[in-house]
């Protein structure tokens, strides 16, 4: 990409790729660890209540209430990530606090781990992508300052 042309590449290359940089490290970054974590089993296994079912236009996610196996701190107010089928309101769902910001993970397993793995990816992409494009800008100005700021060259004697 040696030349941005256009308002809607501009757009994107200006504006798109840090939001999308901002979106996927903030949004995915965050709970990927925990996700792996409880792909892998770790964390506190308990069991998580539901409470309220919230859909949108794809998809639903339960809030409810989890409380550790152990008597450690439970969570209130939590999502149920990658909840199993027919799963209903006052139901139970056995399931693992791995730490993730606003739930916790079913332990039937689920696709909650590639999701935050691709949304990272895709927020460091375009965070490389975005330093990339700004240094070669950059880079690419000074070279054009520099060639018309230089003296002209000349082999003629000076005498």
């Amino acid at each position: 990409m040696d030349k941005i042309n256009g308002w809607r590449t501009k757009v994107f290359v200006w504006i798109g790729l840090p939001v999308i940089a901002g979106i996927g490290l903030m949004m995915g970054a965050t709970d990927l660890v925990p996700a792996w974590q409880a792909k892998g089993g770790s964390g506190t296994a308990g069991t998580f209540t539901a409470v309220n079912e919230e859909c949108g236009r794809r998809n639903c996610e339960w809030h409810g209430d989890f409380v550790a196996t152990d008597g450690g701190a439970g969570r209130t107010d939590v999502i149920l990530y990658d909840a199993p089928d027919g799963l209903a309101k006052g139901g139970t769902a056995e399931a693992r606090d791995t730490g993730a910001r606003k739930g916790v993970f079913s332990t039937t397993g689920g696709s909650t781990y590639l999701l935050a793995t691709g949304l990272t990816l895709a927020g460091v992409v375009a965070a490389v992508a975005w330093v990339v494009i700004i240094v070669r800008t950059v880079r690419r100005r000074r070279t054009a300052a520099d060639e018309t700021s230089a003296p002209p060259t000349t082999f003629a004697s000076s005498r």
